[in-house]
């Protein structure tokens, strides 16, 4: 009868399992006289660079770049409850910095959790990277999570574009989204901090911080912003309300007319086809007039005329 005692070292099921038990088919067929050992970490990772390996957890060093700053307490003792049970699915990404080091690219909650479920080992994905490499994997990878909001993708991107010398295209060519929503998500981070917060904190959605980043006063973004919360406004409610301020603009000639209810209704339909951006319309008592679009800067300019199917 087998002594009890003796327990093996957590690792859990799933892949780390799975690499274990092939691990261990591969040393069950070895041959007798089997290579010189090789010692510590380059024994575990078998020179597996750019294949899943399974390496100690005390040899993974975190990423001093992770733009991921805060990490749910209960929700990552759920996914370490997880781990026990059922492993590592999803192997973590890893560089190799030294014959005994390795740091982390990508999967810090993984890599946390698995350290609070108590796992020896882990199963990683060891790439070649260098540290711009490094820091534009992780960036991208932080991007593509589901509960990101919105100041936190715009932030990753400015970062992507600023620390990876990278243009809005390219940017989001690399995460797979539309220039325009790239420009969009960067013009929110012009937003007064206060509005920026109640972003982060989940209570206005991207699409109510899209219209007023639209707004080219900082008092007229609080104020809206402030309608907003006091009165629940929808997005289509707050895009009406932008139109408002807009249209509440002193005219600057004495020979401007009221707009008929046709130039009206022709002012709405412009409004709505150009969501969330500042537009007038004036018109002259001769009836002749101009239709004002506003911009930012040069890519919101860019984006606009993207928008107007300018090449």
């Amino acid at each position: 009868m087998a002594k009890k005692g003796n327990k093996k070292p957590a690792l859990g099921r799933g892949l780390g399992a799975l690499l274990e038990a092939q691990q261990a088919g591969q040393d069950a067929s070895a041959p007798a006289k089997a290579p010189k050992a090789r010692k510590g970490v380059e024994d575990a990772a078998v020179d597996m660079a750019g294949r899943v390996a399974l390496l100690p957890i005390s040899v993974i060093d975190a990423n001093p770049d992770q733009p991921r700053r805060t990490f749910e307490p209960f929700a990552l003792n759920e996914l370490a409850d997880s781990i026990k049970t059922l492993g590592i699915i999803q192997p973590l990404t890893v560089r190799r910095v030294s014959a005994a080091k390795y740091q982390l690219i990508s999967g810090e909650r993984r890599f946390r959790a698995s350290q609070l479920a108590g796992l020896d080992r882990v199963p990683a994905y060891v790439r070649e990277a260098n540290d711009q490499e490094m820091l534009e994997m992780a960036l991208v990878e932080n991007i593509q999570r589901e509960d990101l909001d919105a100041i936190e993708v715009a932030i990753s991107f400015k970062r992507l574009m600023e620390e990876c010398a990278l243009t809005q295209e390219e940017l989001a060519s690399r995460v797979g989204k539309q220039r325009s929503t790239v420009s969009n998500y960067i013009r929110l981070l012009g937003l007064p901090a206060n509005i920026q917060q109640s972003v982060a904190a989940g209570h206005l959605s991207f699409g109510h911080a899209r219209v007023l980043a639209g707004l080219q006063e900082p008092k007229n973004q609080k104020a809206l912003f402030r309608r907003i919360l006091d009165k629940g406004l929808n997005v289509r409610q707050t895009e009406r309300e932008a139109s408002e301020i807009v249209g509440r603009k002193p005219t600057k000639k004495s020979n401007a007319a009221a707009l008929s209810l046709q130039m009206q209704t022709m002012r709405a339909h412009l409004r709505s086809r150009f969501s969330g951006r500042s537009l007038d319309m004036k018109v002259r008592s001769d009836g002749a007039g101009r239709i004002e679009l506003y911009f930012q800067d040069a890519e919101d300019l860019q984006q606009l005329l993207d928008e107007l199917g300018t090449q």
